[in-house]
């Protein structure tokens, strides 16, 4: 049998076989390894140990196509930004707790039951919500039911705060207004 073997290995033919056969192996061995290491670098895992494992014939490769991550890292960057986006779109609707139709953010009362949903700044006529102390757009100190005193901005270049006495207010305006919103005269 081993006559037989050494009588095929002295025929170039085989022995040029061989060595192709063992030098296409070699090539795919190291493209392998060089393969991981990319791979791996551009799912954002650890590459450089990944390649190390790598070096192991065989196993190292089907150990890394096994616990690779299954995104690359830009993609998955790409879902985290289209999941943000979609959070922030879904913080511009709500519901109204009262009869739960569908409202904006913005709104002051429901549209659909007339309960209010946010104060209104005296000042600016933003829609606050209701555990804001200041107004920030305008930065006006919201009117407490407890205080009768509010702040609100002395002139527009300058952001220092004067006290006034909220007993001088119209509110009688800021009711029409909030009437006003209720039956849709806000709409141009």
């Amino acid at each position: 049998m081993s006559t037989l073997i050494n009588s095929l290995l002295a025929l170039p033919g085989v022995r040029i076989a061989i060595f192709a056969i063992l030098g296409i192996l070699a090539l795919l061995y190291i493209l392998s390894i060089i393969w991981v290491a990319r791979d791996s670098y551009l799912r954002g895992g650890l590459w450089v140990i990944w390649t190390l494992v790598a070096i192991i014939p065989l196993v190292g490769v089907v150990a890394y196509c096994l616990l690779r991550p299954s995104l690359y890292q830009i993609d998955r960057d790409e879902q985290e930004l289209e999941i943000a986006l979609k959070k922030r779109e879904l913080l511009k609707y709500g519901q109204c707790g009262n009869c739960g139709y569908p409202v904006e953010a913005d709104y002051i009362i429901c549209p659909n039951c007339m309960t209010k949903l946010k104060n209104m700044c005296p000042t600016c006529g933003r829609a606050l919500d209701p555990s804001w102390q200041v107004c920030p757009y305008c930065s006006t100190e919201i009117i407490d039911d407890k205080t009768r005193t509010s702040m609100v901005p002395v002139s527009r270049g300058d952001m220092a705060l004067a006290p006034v006495d909220t007993d001088d207010l119209e509110y009688e305006d800021l009711d029409d207004n909030l009437d006003g919103y209720a039956r849709g005269a806000h709409a141009q």
